[in-house]
């Protein structure tokens, strides 16, 4: 559990560390899970046969996300100290907050409905020859 933890921690400091040799206009830490999946699938993870990641890994990961929600602590506390300029900016946030989700549920849902029907798409058969005797093979 310790190694996927300096794991973790390591792709999120080679991330920051891109992010600014590179002036990346994203966070370090995405650089850095973006690098992480990156190679997860190179390693060959993910595929349906193989699981996510490595069990270390997984169950670290897994670990960490039960703790989440800790870290919405200080942002609530931010909103309650600057409630005042909430108040006065309160239809620009509403607006942005209720224009943020729609745009997410709308590519959300975009990009499942093409999944879905990727997946649902027949396969087409195609006949190779093999030497003298015909071959079905799927594309």
């Amino acid at each position: 559990m310790l190694v996927a933890v300096f794991t973790l921690l390591g792709v999120e400091l080679l991330g920051e560390l891109l992010r600014a040799a590179l002036h990346l206009p994203v966070p370090g830490p995405v650089v850095g899970m973006i690098l992480l999946a990156a190679w997860l699938i190179f390693r060959g993870y993910g595929r349906e046969t193989t699981p996510a990641a490595p069990g270390a890994l997984d169950e670290t990961a897994g670990v960490i996300l039960n703790y989440l929600g800790l870290l919405f602590v200080p942002a609530g506390a931010g909103i309650i100290a600057e409630f005042g300029l909430i108040r006065q900016q309160w239809l620009p946030i509403l607006g942005g907050v209720i224009g943020s989700t729609v745009l997410s549920l709308a590519v959300t849902g975009l990009v499942l409905h093409h999944l879905i029907r990727r997946k649902a798409a027949p396969k087409k058969a195609r006949i190779l020859a093999v030497g003298d005797k015909p071959c079905i093979a799927k594309s």
